[in-house]
């Protein structure tokens, strides 16, 4: 499942351009994480910290709905606060992915993709 993930972001990422063409290959689980939070962690082989990330990303979505229904002013901060926390997780997977030498690439023949830390 892990494999499809990283093709999926690296297929996206090429369609976005320089991200994959580029030698640092830490912006990948970087993106995963921002447009899913616990996804780069997920890429980065970190199962705990990936379903950690996810559950904080539901519990301030269905938090901030809760209580911006009990409170209508809150729901301007609900995007803000849910930003905050998709760069912070973007954050997190970059400096581990920078940290552990993350570095992903297809082989030769163009037909596998392969990573490695």
């Amino acid at each position: 499942m892990r494999k499809v993930l990283v093709i999926g972001i690296v297929a996206l990422s090429m369609l976005f351009g320089s991200i994959a063409a580029s030698a640092q290959d830490e912006w990948v689980p970087a993106l995963g994480s921002f447009v899913l939070p616990g996804l780069g962690q997920l890429i980065n082989d970190q199962v705990d910290k990936a379903i950690t990330h996810f559950i904080i990303d539901l519990g301030i979505w269905g938090a901030g709905i809760t209580v911006a229904y009990l409170v209508p002013p809150v729901a301007i901060a609900l995007p803000i606060v849910a930003l905050g926390w998709r760069i912070y997780s973007g954050l997190d997977a970059y400096n581990v992915a920078k940290d552990q030498g993350f570095s992903i690439g297809s082989v030769e023949n163009g037909v596998r993709v392969s990573y490695g830390f």
